[in-house]
């Protein structure tokens, strides 16, 4: 599988991520079938939340008692994690970061984590806390590497006004049929036209600039969990049309273009992939070495309802 360095640091990552959201009710035996197949595909990236699983930090002690790696398998994986989402509110303080960081460490039977996401934007941050958080855990260790989740290229230069580390990656919710941040700029200025508002700042572009690695989450949502698009021939028959079509061309599975139409992107965006089944991630990962014509892409773009002016 395809794997470029995360950001500017000198750390390699798969172009898919194995997202763990949905493994609280699995057995040790699913999860290591589940974490052997994403192996066996070439993802070495693995990604949780303190929230994830109904009780705080359930998915993450499901994989850490299910796998128990040894140091040679974990120096072999990228783990990340993130925190800031509570329950009915946000939380950025300095306290709440380094005790959610402490609990995720102890959940998944690690000593360090390679990367740390704040999960949702918190409206009540103050920079400085979340610097004195970042420090600490940095210098005990405890972290290797800081990004966001879900924010807006003015919340991540309002975090850089105190936060020394470089911040390495955002996930954003994208996919062909829920992709704002792309959409947006191919219609700028285009009055009256709905696709032409900037909803998050261009964050893509910003990405781009600031050697931010974006990961995408809900690959294959549409809308705000509004369901899976591919297969849905009632509400978007015509990108399963051309799913189809393609998946004929190159080969492959229409979930498989449907990763490739997020891969092709310059921007090297790694795609979360949230299933629990060993199988589907073997259909699914293909699509990480597909190369999409531009006419394939923009067949695509079109085909989920987006406009070219």
């Amino acid at each position: 599988m395809k794997r470029f360095n995360l950001g500017p640091t000198d750390l390699s990552v798969s172009s898919a991520v194995l997202g763990l959201m949905r493994i609280a009710d699995l057995s040790d035996d699913a999860i290591s079938r589940l974490y052997g197949k994403a192996r066996d595909v070439g993802i070495n990236v693995f990604d949780h939340a303190d929230i994830y699983g109904g009780e705080l930090h359930a998915c993450e002690r499901r994989f850490g008692d299910a796998l128990r790696l040894k140091p040679t398998e974990r120096e072999q994986i990228v783990i990340q994690s993130k925190c800031g989402i509570r329950r009915g509110y946000f939380d950025f303080s300095k306290d709440h970061i380094l005790q959610s960081v402490d609990r995720s460490l102890a959940a998944l039977k690690t000593d360090y984590l390679d990367l740390l996401l704040l999960h949702r934007p918190d409206a009540l941050v103050e920079p400085e806390e979340v610097a004195d958080a970042f420090d600490k855990l940095q210098a005990a260790g405890k972290v290797r590497h800081f990004g966001v989740s879900n924010h807006t290229p003015r919340q991540i230069d309002l975090l850089k006004t105190a936060v020394r580390q470089p911040l390495v990656a955002n996930q954003i919710q994208l996919s062909i049929a829920h992709a704002p941040s792309v959409a947006f700029g191919i219609a700028a200025n285009m009055a009256g036209l709905e696709q032409s508002i900037d909803r998050d700042g261009e964050v893509v572009v910003y990405s781009r600039i600031n050697r931010m690695t974006l990961q995408a989450w809900s690959p294959f949502q549409q809308g705000f969990f509004g369901g899976v698009f591919v297969s849905d021939e009632k509400n978007f028959p015509e990108l399963n049309r051309v799913l189809d079509e393609l998946a004929g061309k190159y080969g492959v599975s229409a979930s498989a273009i449907a990763y490739a139409w997020i891969a092709r992107h310059p921007a090297n965006i790694q795609v979360v992939l949230g299933t629990t089944s060993p199988e589907r991630l073997a259909d699914i990962a293909p699509g990480a070495d597909i190369t999409l014509s531009r006419e394939d892409w923009y067949r695509l773009f079109t085909a989920a309802g987006h406009v070219l002016p």
